[in-house]
């Protein structure tokens, strides 16, 4: 039987493991020390007993296709006048000006109030704004079904998570479908703004019905074996089996090489979408490749950590600087399931967990580059990507078959369901509809088993310990890019 979990994630600088693998009563041990904060849970468990009345998402009859029944708003933070902040972002609304103009003809032809931009005195995010909060100045309910006569369904966020924290964006994501961009300069906001204009508006876009799979594996590595066999390839196959007149292209194991990705990556081999399950690599705290290549794909040119225990070349692993101006990124929704592939926070809850004080991943919480550049690419920027922040984790895609311990199913539903939507024409923000979801079931079904615990009753350790690890998977996808945005 097996009773080690084995996590996602690969330092760069000595070709270790981020997380070793551990015995699952350890990582038993580290779920009992993490009650989830109430408020947050009334609001996830609010959520599922919503959900198991009405569709989850916006107000029963509200269709997540229509922005003129679900709203849209664009959320900026506080900015004094006069500062160089306030400077800085009214370039970068002047930048958005497209994408606001178009967002603004969509969803507001039925009611003026499924439009708003959030940058006055009530609207703009404060830096000592939770949820919460924010929400109540809006006038609207901090739990329950998004209702855009309050706040839009679709929410976008324009901000460094150094100014609005990647957690508010988890915790609004519970009832919103919420998106964020942050680009390093002025002109990559006009990039993508332009880029989502010119898809919608069907400007030189002719992207095919194809669909890639990609999923890394190296020898003797038990992480990128689980998700390259029960993950990336069992989606391919799904995909080919039920998405009639697409192309499904698979990469997986041998055929997951750096150089495929770059192939399909090039001119004219765009995938419409591009799914990937990998190692992201992972730099020490102040690295000075950290910012650039932190959450960068492994691709399976890594011999494994058998044969190359030092530090990974960048031959083995793709990054931004890789997608050079040949690249053609434009119309594509990526999904990648990789550590730090959608940005790296700056504590390390794991291993306040494991140690008993939280350390520093990094001197501040950052945006990936690898998806910055996808989406801000100069020939043509991608709609979306779906990305992890913090670490992916293994065992998220398993469930126990209830056997004995250590037999694993895979669960695939969740996967399936949100690339399905996707398929089926629903904007990205509503497709990962079905992760907050899984969030929510999950949250509560640990919390379930903690108290359970707590008044003594038997509770496996292998158990505890993949729920665990389901629970911080889910709430740890994140999308960047514009949460109403679909696939052309």
């Amino acid at each position: 039987m097996v009773d080690t979990l084995c996590f996602n994630g690969l330092n760069a600088r000595n070709g270790q493991y981020l997380v070793p693998a551990m015995p699952a009563a350890q990582v038993a041990r580290l779920a009992r020390g993490e009650p989830l904060d109430p408020k947050e849970l009334q609001a996830l468990q609010r959520r599922l007993r919503h959900s198991r009345n009405v569709q989850f998402g916006p107000v029963e009859g509200v269709d997540p296709k229509a922005l003129d029944q679900t709203g849209w708003g664009v959320i900026f933070p506080h900015a004094k006048a006069g500062t160089d902040a306030a400077k800085r972002q009214g370039a970068i609304r002047a930048a958005l000006e497209p994408l606001i103009a178009l967002r603004r003809g969509q969803a507001s032809g039925k009611d003026a109030r499924f439009f708003r931009i959030f940058d006055d005195v009530k609207g703009a995010w404060r830096p000592d704004d939770t949820k919460r909060k924010w929400l109540q100045r809006q006038g609207a309910a901090s739990s329950g079904p998004a209702n855009p006569e309050k706040v839009p369904y679709y929410l976008l966020i324009v901000a460094a998570p150094t100014v609005i924290d990647f957690r508010p964006q988890s915790l609004l994501d519970v009832q919103y479908a919420v998106g964020r961009i942050d680009f390093e300069t002025v002109v990559e906001y006009a990039r993508y703004a332009e880029s989502v204009v010119a898809a919608e508006q069907g400007k030189g876009l002719a992207l095919p019905r194809t669909a890639g799979f990609f999923g890394a594996r190296s020898q003797n590595d038990a992480s990128t074996l689980l998700s390259s066999e029960h993950l990336a390839s069992p989606l391919a196959k799904w995909a080919g089996e039920k998405w009639a007149g697409w192309t499904v292209q698979a990469g997986v194991g041998e055929g997951a090489k750096k150089s495929t990705l770059t192939d399909w990556l090039g001119a004219g081999k765009t995938p419409s979408l591009l799914f990937t399950a990998s190692h992201g690599m992972g730099f020490p705290c102040g690295d000075a490749k950290q910012r650039a290549h932190q959450g960068a794909l492994l691709c399976s040119d890594w011999p494994g950590p058998v044969d190359w225990d030092k530090e990974i070349p960048q031959d083995f692993y793709l990054a931004a600087d890789d997608l050079g101006a040949d690249a053609r990124l434009h119309g594509l929704i990526a999904f990648n399931f990789a550590c730090f592939g959608g940005g790296t926070p700056q504590r390390d809850t794991f291993s306040k967990q494991a140690t008993g004080g939280p350390t520093d991943i990094a001197n501040a919480p950052f945006v990936a580059r690898l998806p910055q550049r996808m989406l801000s690419h100069p020939g043509g920027g991608a709609l979306a990507v779906i990305g992890h922040i913090d670490r992916a984790w293994g065992y998220s895609f398993l469930t126990d078959d209830g056997s004995h311990r250590g037999r694993q199913t895979r669960q695939l539903e969740v996967f399936q369901s949100t690339l399905q939507r996707l398929v089926d024409g629903h904007p990205v923000g509503s497709a990962l509809e079905y992760f907050n979801q899984r969030y929510a079931e999950l949250a509560t079904d640990l919390t379930d088993v903690l108290e359970e615990a707590e008044y003594g009753e038997a509770v496996e350790d292998w158990d505890l310990a993949t729920l665990w690890t389901a629970q911080n998977d889910a709430r740890g996808y994140a999308i960047l890019g514009d949460p109403a945005v679909r696939l052309m």
